[in-house]
């Protein structure tokens, strides 16, 4: 087979496929290579929440642009887009001058959010409790998705509207620069495009295991846990509550955030397994429930072993307990997501020669930033 493109990209995840998205709203020919039948990592083991409020300046400003492209092609075909907002509910003082410092941070950044009062927060979400609230910081042009549809959906959309070729259950073992780029795979089939881009973790640490190990990725390892159905209940938006104002990049941004963070005990369960509780109600009315953050090497992931850490469930769903009184805590289902980071960078980008570009370790930023961030890295590439 002597299949020929401009770009191939390797990893059909979130990352890779808005990479390929890009390209192809360039005119150009891709191929999006995933070894999987359909994506199976961080893409479709999250939370589905777009939500550049939590994030540092420069990828809020992707994630804004994200938002922008989620919603542009939600008029294309239904992605599970919901434009349904996130807030953050403050707990207590310190919590609550956070919001206020993180309002004013927005304001100046033309990013628009308001504060809401107790009795606001209250009305609004059904089910919040009145002794944990003390008000909140509402977003609304943040969004909800379902993850595992919507990148199966959207896999769709760009074969019907650009043409995109993807080889699924395809394994690249072998990537080489000559005259132009070689892509071998398992099967003995080659693909030969003028620049390929490396988006998957696996792929990466499989087909460059000496740059991989001289990394600096660290994997993070996240429990999540799904209620059954809720009935008749509805809880509008995002819902992210004090842990996560503590833990949030863009908090970090706070005036009042060290001091804060340095009265803290870092000895407390919370700590120890990098706990924050989040709220998102599903399609199906059940609601998503979690997380916590393991970590390890890349190189030495799997010390962080395969089991579910049931205390840490547990955990998450006392805590959820005292935030929002849901009809139900009944759990269908528990399971956890992978994903990687950088210690020292934001992502993780590597030239292993001119046209051979790696690019991972967007951490969990994936569903909110890809978009934006791949715009950005898709014209730098090829410009």
């Amino acid at each position: 087979m002597t299949a020929k493109f401009d770009l191939i990209v390797v990893g059909g995840g979130i990352l890779g496929t808005f990479h390929a998205y890009h390209a192809l709203k360039r005119g150009l020919k891709v191929a999006l290579i995933e070894k999987n039948s359909l994506p199976q990592g961080a893409t479709v083991r999250n939370f589905g929440q777009v939500v550049p409020s939590g994030m540092d300046l420069k990828w809020q400003n992707f994630g804004r642009e994200s938002l922008s492209i989620y919603k542009e092609l939600q008029a294309e075909t239904d992605l599970t887009v919901r434009e349904n907002g996130s807030v953050y509910i403050a707990s207590n003082d310190e919590e609550m001058q956070l919001i206020h410092e993180l309002h004013e941070i927005n304001k100046n950044n033309n990013y628009e959010s308001a504060l809401l009062s107790k009795n606001d927060c209250i009305k609004k979400f059904d089910g919040l409790r009145s002794d944990y609230c003390k008000g909140g910081l509402f977003f609304p042009q943040e969004i909800s998705v379902d993850s595992g549809e919507m990148i199966i959906k959207l896999h769709q959309l760009l074969k019907e509207k650009f043409d995109l070729k993807i080889f699924y259950n395809t394994t690249v073992v072998e990537i080489n620069e000559d005259k132009e780029c070689t892509c071998l795979t398992s099967e003995g089939t080659s693909f030969y495009s003028a620049k390929v881009i490396i988006c998957g973790g696996h792929e990466f640490k499989t087909l460059y295991p000496q740059v991989f190990n001289e990394s600096d990725l660290v994997v993070t390892k996240l429990q999540m846990l799904q209620t059954k159905p809720q009935g008749i209940y509805s809880l509008p938006g995002n819902i992210l509550t004090g842990l996560t104002i503590r833990r949030y990049e863009s908090f970090q941004e706070c005036e009042s955030f060290d001091n804060i963070k340095s009265l803290e005990d870092p000895n407390t369960f919370d700590k120890k397994f990098g706990i924050h509780i989040l709220f998102k109600q599903a399609l199906d009315g059940s609601v998503i429930l979690g997380d916590s953050h393991e970590y390890a090497s890349a190189k030495n992931s799997d010390d962080l072993g395969y089991e579910l850490n049931m205390e840490i469930d547990e955990y998450m769903i006392n805590e959820a307990k005292k935030i929002i009184d849901l009809p139900t805590y009944e759990i269908q289902r528990r399971w956890f997501g992978i994903y990687s980071q950088c210690k020292t960078k934001d992502i993780f980008e590597h030239n292993v020669s001119p046209n051979i570009h790696i690019v991972t370790g967007i951490g969990g930023k994936g569903m909110t930033g890809s978009g934006g961030y791949s715009k950005f890295n898709i014209n730098t590439i090829f410009s």
